[in-house]
């Protein structure tokens, strides 16, 4: 007997070309795929996620979807991944039975990003890979204020990959905060989806109004251009970790 299994994962994506199975590279669908068919006798076991983080970007509140033996507990699940896994910088969090219907990508309600920001002069150490390290000093508040010109329902061409192939531009941004604590800025950006690299092209554009180079006016114009090319830079992917993915009652996974 085949459960279908839901699995809270994080994993440091340093390593990896990104979420999603490539031809060439690890990725970190393919850890999770090739420690899976170790619990069902070296058969294949194709997974799902609810979001396709790119090459370098972590999560601490991936979710994805697995069919196992029935014959498992969720905790046996989550040890015996996590064992197979090593020595990559993948685990799985927590296990439990999927609801019925449920699919992590497409019944998900909310995703939630963060990136974080170091921002001093002296370069990272046990922080590298995890941050994006800009030695100038950024204006936090401002960065916020700007930011608040991106809530709601927008095409959001300007902000979103060149090569994106979502058939439409248009997404709603429900949270946009910025804040600094010590030397970190932390931006949080909370949608149902998002389009590719949209929130590191808000993060890179931003970052021009921390630096006293753009007003939230010239945010709100790139948004109206609807044009790649009026709106910021792309931040790097180290400082962008998925940490959390929202689901409505009756398909919310009840994880332990």
């Amino acid at each position: 007997m085949i459960r279908n299994w839901a699995l809270l994962i994080e994993y440091d994506g340093a390593p990896f070309v990104g979420w999603q199975r490539q031809r060439i590279g690890l990725s970190v669908q393919s850890v999770l795929e090739d420690a899976a068919a170790k619990l069902n006798r070296g058969e294949p076991v194709i997974s799902i996620a609810a979001g396709r983080t790119d090459a370098g970007v972590h999560a601490d509140g991936q979710v994805a979807l697995l069919a196992l033996p029935k014959q498992y507990t969720a905790g046996k699940i989550r040890d015996a991944l996590n064992y197979h896994m090593q020595p990559y910088p993948v685990a799985v969090l927590c296990a439990a039975p999927a609801p019925d219907g449920w699919n992590p990508r497409f019944s998900a309600v909310e995703r939630g990003y963060r990136y974080r920001i170091l921002n001093r002069p002296a370069r990272p150490t046990y922080s590298l890979g995890q941050v994006w390290h800009v030695h100038r000093p950024l204006d936090a508040v401002a960065m916020h204020e700007a930011g608040q010109a991106l809530l709601g329902r927008h095409d959001f061409t300007s902000f979103r990959a060149t090569a994106c192939q979502a058939k439409s531009p248009i997404r709603t941004i429900d949270r946009l905060s910025v804040t600094k604590t010590g030397e970190i800025i932390e931006i949080i950006v909370e949608a149902r989806s998002f389009l590719h690299h949209q929130v590191r092209n808000i993060v890179g554009t931003l970052k021009l109004v921390g630096e006293g180079l753009w007003t939230r006016s010239d945010v709100a114009a790139a948004l109206a251009a609807r044009a790649r090319s009026a709106a910021g830079p792309t931040a790097p992917a180290a400082g962008l970790t998925l940490t959390r993915v929202t689901y409505p009652d009756g398909l919310r996974p009840q994880f332990e």
